[in-house]
């Protein structure tokens, strides 16, 4: 078949005293506008994967574009189809003509190119290749145009003409930096089929047009992909063609027009590239990078095509483009009847995972069908701040597809032991699992991927020496304690994943521990209480709180029902300090009651504050219980200065991390709503210039202004040990009326 350039196109020959050959291409009136060049979002995403095809052939990867063919008459080519590639090289000739100031006369051939569709656009055509022009690299191609005095105001309105400034604005975005462009785009061809004397009238052009619909961009996708196979492997690409136009296209088509996306349609184009880009990316962690892209061509481009010159290195290359499609071709083939469960998609994950705790299932927040979820959400992965198919759910999908490829070697009851432990890593890996290469600590996707496959096919987990960083080393570790656990304790695995599957746990349980089998059931039934009195007894039976290290705030329990301040309490974190403290007041709290209710909590609760008013003894924890302004519901933070010198000085936060408006000392919001503001509510106007605060052994009245000269001081009795024996909040009560 002949391929030609858009130069070498322009060809004529002497043959027995006759003319043979294309002296002139012009595009008929029965044409359609040129289109590339419009601004929707079909066109415009057809334009800058055309011109991403051509910008990687002027890198040193030549490239033979589809057939042009029509008519040819009198040294005339009418173009049947071909019109947007040809008119798209028309002005990227045409542009690096100029960017590499050649002289007209050597772009001649330039002015053979012609439109008849309107006068205008023919007449536009005549203007750019016959009138002088420098370009501006400051400025935009298209007002660079339109800014000649040859350049008529109405030409604005021929949307040929309009679409032709669009795509030459394109053109310079992406050409401008290529030195000696005019040479480097003989690299792209294209296939030419002449058919002399057809004559192709008006009637014709609308007959063929009428025939059938444009490629869609899936088949432009489907028939690049198959190109470039080829010239790894011919064999592999026409069995992969074949799959795709049938046994991959029956798989998907449950899930075709379903809801899924934005499909209104009954193929399932959109399904295949989700799920195509899906093993890409997951191609690529393998490969030890970070994706780039989501673009279905660019992906094509990077794994599956040959595009080196050296010999050695285009073996090594084209091994690797067959590595990565028979890669392709396990990722969809494991999902077909003819693996050894043929049972229904759905019916395959809903026996491995639940939107509850069910015995031998992983607990989900996520469409327990992954790989629905992933024909559905898998397109907007790249360049999108919140995804809609996690990381978490990529590295899941992952494991379910290892089991399918491997199901002869992996036994049933070994993937769900295997897959609890997946689940539980990453759910206590927020901060590990990242793709990205700028976040600290890099990209630890390759590493984790690694890890799935020692977890799912061999039940090992890996060292973190052997594999790199990955996990959660702190989850890690657990999970390899718990693993010997279930193996020597098998009649109490069922307890523990029912503890792993708590709320405010999700798979780490040391802070209740293994040594505390006896507790299991106890927690739960524990968190089936009211949240405020498990707070309130948990501080009485000790200080459970901890400290964020290198910080100021301190994290208490709380009423919410999200359950925030838990869940930051029961997870181990280099971020706090006292998580052991925790652990331990709770297994008290949890053995000093044998049955665990509502009324056995408040009993404790009602204990504590009968006996501190009984020994006229207030430590802070008895103002903590006693009065729920204390006790925000919120996220449990506090905020104080010196806890071990001035426990009686803190504020009750109203946020997660830092103090705001809202926030205010809880010793003074217990005798008026009205706290100040301003400072995070420490202070309460009194009127007249005073202002009142709360010290560690008394109330001052002082003024308002940056001195602060006290002008009153209410003392509060206290020990020899600073704990108050009074009740400060009461005594107050009694005064404060008096202090406005």
């Amino acid at each position: 078949m002949e391929t030609k350039t858009f130069k070498t196109i322009f060809s004529l020959r002497e043959e027995a005293g006759k003319r043979i050959g294309i002296e002139r291409i012009e595009i008929p009136k029965i044409q359609r506008d040129f289109a590339y060049g419009r601004t929707d979002a079909i066109n415009t995403r057809k334009r800058e994967n055309f011109l991403k095809s051509l910008l990687y052939a002027v890198s040193g990867n030549p490239i033979t574009l589809d057939f042009v063919y029509g008519d040819i008459k009198d040294n005339k080519f009418t173009p049947l189809d071909g019109q947007q590639r040809l008119t798209t090289l028309f002005l990227l000739y045409w542009f690096a003509s100029k960017l590499d100031g050649v002289i007209d006369n050597e772009c001649a051939f330039l002015r053979k190119f012609s439109y008849e569709t309107r006068t205008s656009a023919r007449k536009f055509c005549e203007a750019i290749t016959t009138k002088p022009f420098e370009i501006d690299s400051r400025m935009l191609l298209s007002e660079q145009i339109k800014d000649k005095n040859w350049f008529p105001l109405e030409w604005q309105h021929d949307a040929t003409i309009s679409s032709m400034l669009v795509m030459l604005d394109a053109i310079q975005s992406k050409f401008s930096k290529v030195d000696h462009l005019l040479t480097k785009l003989e690299n792209i061809s294209f296939y030419f089929l002449e058919i002399e004397d057809m004559g192709l009238t008006d009637e014709l052009y609308i007959k063929m047009n009428s025939r059938g619909k444009p490629l869609t961009q899936f088949e432009h996708f489907k028939a690049e992909f198959e190109k470039q196979l080829k010239q790894a492997d011919a064999d592999l690409a026409k069995r992969l063609g074949s799959k795709i136009d049938k046994e991959w296209t029956d798989l998907l088509w449950q899930y075709h027009n379903s809801g899924l996306g934005n499909d209104n349609d009954d193929t399932t184009d959109d399904e295949f590239l989700r799920y195509f880009i899906f093993i890409c990316n997951i191609i690529c962690y393998n490969n030890g990078g970070s994706p780039k892209t989501s673009d279905e061509f660019e992906l094509i481009r990077e794994y599956f095509t040959v595009n080196v010159d050296d010999d050695e290195q285009i073996d090594r290359s084209r091994k690797k483009v067959v590595e990565n499609a028979i890669t392709l071709e396990k990722f969809f083939d494991c999902w077909l009847d003819e693996n050894k469960r043929s049972i229904p998609i759905q019916n395959f994950f809903e026996m491995f995972a639940s939107k509850e705790h069910a015995i031998g299932k992983i607990k989900t927040n996520y469409n327990v069908n992954l790989f629905e979820d992933c024909l559905r959400n898998y397109a907007d992965i790249i360049g999108k701040k919140r995804r809609k198919f996690t990381l978490n759910q990529i590295i899941l999908l992952y494991a379910f597809v290892l089991y399918r490829q491997n199901m002869s070697y992996v036994s049933e009851d070994d993937f769900r032991r295997r897959l609890r432990i997946l689940n539980n890593l990453i759910l206590n890996s927020p901060d590990q699992i990242s793709d990205s290469e700028e976040r600290q600590g890099g990209n630890r996707l390759p590493a984790i991927l690694r890890q799935t496959d020692s977890i799912i096919l061999h039940g090992i987990i890996a060292d973190s020496e052997t594999i790199g960083i990955n996990f959660n080393p702190t989850q890690l570790e657990e999970e390899k304690t718990k693993l010997e656990w279930t193996k020597a304790n098998p009649g109490k695995v069922e307890h523990l994943f029912a503890l792993e599957d708590h709320e405010l746990l999700y798979g780490q349980i040391s802070i209740v521990g293994l040594e505390h089998y006896e507790h299991f059931e106890k927690f739960k039934a524990l968190f089936e209480c009211n949240w405020d009195l498990v707070d309130c007894a948990l501080l009485i039976t000790g200080d459970y709180k901890q400290r964020e290290r290198n910080g100021w705030r301190y994290q208490l329990g709380s009423s919410m029902n999200d359950g925030f301040a838990w869940k930051m309490l029961f997870h181990r974190s280099d971020g706090f300090q006292g998580f052991e403290k925790t652990k331990t007041v709770l297994n008290n709290l949890l053995k000093q009651i044998p049955t665990v209710t509502d009324d056995t909590l408040k009993q404790i609760i009602d204990h504590y504050l009968n006996q501190c008013e009984k020994n006229n003894t207030y430590p802070w924890t008895y103002y903590y219980t006693k009065y729920k302004v204390f006790r925000a519901d919120r996220y449990g933070k506090y905020w104080w200065d010196n806890f071990e010198e001035s426990p009686y000085v803190f504020t009750t936060l109203h946020t997660a991390k830092n103090p705001s408006p809202n926030s205010y000392n809880p010793f003074l919001k217990a005798l008026s709503d009205n706290v100040w503001r301003e400072w995070y509510g420490n202070y309460i106007e009194l009127g007249n210039d005073r202002l009142l605060k709360e010290s560690q052994s008394s109330y001052q009245i002082v003024t308002n202004d940056e001195e602060e000269k006290v002008l009153d001081e209410i003392l509060i009795l206290q020990g020899l040990d600073g704990i108050d024996k009074e009740n400060r909040i009461e005594k107050m009560k009694g005064i404060f009326e008096s202090l406005k």
